[in-house]
């Protein structure tokens, strides 16, 4: 089984929740149908592409967040350790996983059908996409129609980048300047270019940016919230390789975690209560 690290970030440690989760119960029926490999080396590798807040903090080999929580206890319904990688980016991760380099990735990470030619989705949040702005709002950014001839952080290879791309391009077919679009490869360089002046806005998930802007003490503020902001219902998850049993036993142990009220208590420490879903599943994410 794991144990909970220490938490060493200064960030993870301003919102770290203090109240401990109780022992869950082994599994030994979902231990069965983990894949042989796993099972014989009683350990599994899990792949980030850097700190997610309040999902992941990542400083060297030390994770923390709701996902290394869920991680833990996970670990223990299903008799196994789970360890941690960091690779740069998300095109690193997904192509790490498809290629058998690390058995998954717990995420959450953005469920799209065109990600699904090597890799299956095992959904445990919803989240919804909008922008961390310079308080004030002084470049009057309100939704992707106002982003045109601005500058844009994006993650790397994410969906948000996907979606800032095409607005750009309907922003030269409108007649309207392209937007400066700036890839990062983990969300603090991104929203380290809003607070250096270097960026005018991040887009990016609600759940990071409102951690990045409650840090802030006032220097950033969100805008276009509660708008689809180019998105469908947005879902999140852990990620293994297709066709893997790996995917219907994660979703059977978060299934647990629910029941029995630990996804709850843990969501709701880290303040991301509004994220929630009422049931796991499987590939549930829609096309952009």
């Amino acid at each position: 089984m794991t144990t909970k690290p220490i938490l060493s970030l200064a960030l993870a440690a301003l919102i770290a929740p203090a109240v401990a989760q109780a022992e869950q119960t082994y599994n030994a029926e979902l231990n069965a149908r983990l894949p042989e490999a796993i099972r014989e080396a009683g350990s599994m590798i899990a792949v980030t592409n850097g700190s997610f807040p309040p999902y992941e903090f990542v400083e060297g080999r030390t994770h923390t967040g709701a996902t290394a929580d869920l991680a833990q206890e996970i670990a223990q319904i299903l008799g196994v350790e789970i360890t941690h990688a960091t690779v740069a980016g998300l095109p690193a991760l997904l192509t790490g996983i498809g290629a058998n380099r690390y058995q998954f990735a717990m995420g959450p990470v953005g469920d799209f059908p065109n990600r699904r030619e090597a890799n299956d989705f095992v959904d445990w949040v919803q989240e919804y996409v909008v922008f961390a702005v310079q308080a004030g709002n002084p470049e009057g950014i309100v939704s992707l129609g106002t982003t045109c001839g601005k500058r844009i952080a994006v993650m790397s290879g994410g969906s948000a980048e996907r979606v800032i791309l095409a607005q750009s391009e309907q922003c030269e077919a409108d007649g309207q300047p392209a937007i400066e679009v700036q890839s990062y490869t983990d969300q603090p360089s991104s929203i380290l270019s809003v607070r250096s002046d270097r960026a005018d806005a991040f887009f990016s998930s609600q759940a990071p940016l409102t951690y990045f802007v409650q840090q802030s003490e006032g220097a950033l503020e969100l805008t276009a919230v509660g708008q689809s902001n180019g998105f469908p219902s947005l879902m999140q998850g852990a990620v293994v390789p297709q066709g893997s049993p790996l995917g219907p036993v994660l979703r059977d142990a978060f299934q647990i975690l629910m029941d029995n009220g630990t996804y709850e208590e843990i969501m709701t420490e880290w303040g991301l209560e509004n994220n929630m879903i009422e049931a796991p599943g499987i590939n549930l994410g829609e096309a952009l």
